[in-house]
């Protein structure tokens, strides 16, 4: 028995598919409507932490993903200039546990298409090109989902995980919007120096942060954070161009990130947000998860994690419950929303220590006790 027979989920992120496979496995009958008219085939990589290979592994994709992405231990830090030395060599906390490596690197386009096929694998619906554009709440035992215009049917909820800019939470009248944080990055995807093993940091120089990390036995992403900028409506020529005048200042494995933007790796360029969405994040028979309810500056990689997590506990109430009533909501909310928050207030704190130039902070204090957080299981 499942609280739940039929879901809707919008979004097809890693918190939207996370879902769709774990109650489909139930089997609970599952939509997933995606806005994009297919999976993006543009990215750069992505850092995953243990919490969220533990997830994997409950989703039955760790296999996959594991051969897909670059496991390793610990973080170098290194000083700028053109000798670039490292200058600590820093473990990880392995919060997923001793059975998963500390930490993996991945190219994004891969983690979703391995996602999607395990969705579809367990029996979930996929829609591209749809978007959740109004809802009608049906008393409190159902809502009716209008996609594209039109009745997609009455289902028993809908999980919006529709991202940052998420059109669910409009809907729903949740006014927590995510915050620019006053920090822009730039992102590439280059192949791996056979020197690069683990995730490298740089702190100083003209960016606050200069860093990448290993996706692959060829590829890596490589990333420098600066203050926000307007870099909207830029050619990809100057895009590729400020990215190698900012990292002129890095040494080592820049050298061969460099390199490949000269031979045309593409950079691309987000600003960071911050928000958190106070409970309850639920309206009746619709809720939010993932980057829809949190955001943060990727400062400690939990962004992706956190929302897996949400997923995670969500589907595991809702196939173990037999009713959604509020003792479900408030043993969600009681299990997500601390942790979310400790997540995000960490990673702003960390941000803003860089952009004031706080050299006395306690950043590796902070680090690890999110880290210990991390490790106890949500």
């Amino acid at each position: 028995m499942t609280a739940v027979n039929k879901v809707a989920i919008a979004g097809s992120g890693v918190a939207g598919l996370a879902s769709a496979i774990q109650l489909a496995k139930a089997g609970v009958a599952v939509d997933v409507f995606e806005l994009k008219p297919a999976l993006s085939t543009r990215g750069s990589g992505i850092s995953l932490q243990g919490n969220a290979l533990r997830v994997f592994d409950a989703l039955g994709a760790w296999d996959d993903i594991r051969a897909a992405g670059y496991p390793f231990e610990g973080l170098n830090l290194r000083a700028p200039g053109p000798d670039a030395p490292i200058v600590a060599e820093l473990p990880d906390v392995k919060t997923g546990g001793p059975d998963y490596p500390a930490a993996m690197g991945m190219p994004r386009v891969e983690l979703a298409t391995i996602l999607l096929e395990h969705a579809r694998a367990a029996g979930a619906r996929v829609h591209f090109d749809s978007k959740v554009t109004s809802i009608d709440a049906r008393a409190d035992d159902g809502v009716e989902v209008f996609v594209n215009g039109d009745s997609a049917g009455v289902y028993d909820l809908l999980i919006g995980a529709d991202g940052l800019n998420s059109g669910v939470r409009d809907l729903i009248g949740i006014d927590t919007k995510p915050e620019r944080n006053g920090m822009g990055i730039w992102r590439t995807f280059v192949s791996r120096p056979a020197d690069v093993v683990r995730s490298e940091l740089y702190y100083g120089g003209p960016v606050y942060i200069a860093g990448y990390t290993p996706t692959g036995e060829d590829s890596m992403y490589a990333f420098l954070v600066e203050k926000a900028e307007d870099r909207i409506g830029i050619s990809d020529e100057e895009a590729t161009r400020i990215m190698l005048d900012e990292s002129r200042a890095y040494g080592g494995p820049w050298n061969d990130i460099r390199a490949d933007l000269e031979a045309g790796a593409h950079a691309n360029y987000t600003w960071f947000t911050k928000h958190v969405v106070p409970a309850p994040w639920n309206r009746g028979r619709v809720v939010i998860i993932g980057d829809a309810a949190h955001s943060c500056p990727p400062t400690i990689a939990q962004g992706a994690a956190q929302g897996l997590e949400d997923a995670f506990v969500l589907t595991e109430l809702l196939t173990t419950r037999d009713h959604v009533d509020e003792s479900l909501w408030d043993e969600f909310h009681a299990r997500r929303l601390p942790r979310a928050q400790a997540v995000v207030e960490a990673s702003s704190q960390l941000a803003q220590w860089q952009i004031d130039g706080n050299r006395e902070a306690d950043a590796g204090g902070l680090i690890f006790g999110i880290a210990q957080k991390m490790a106890q299981p949500a």
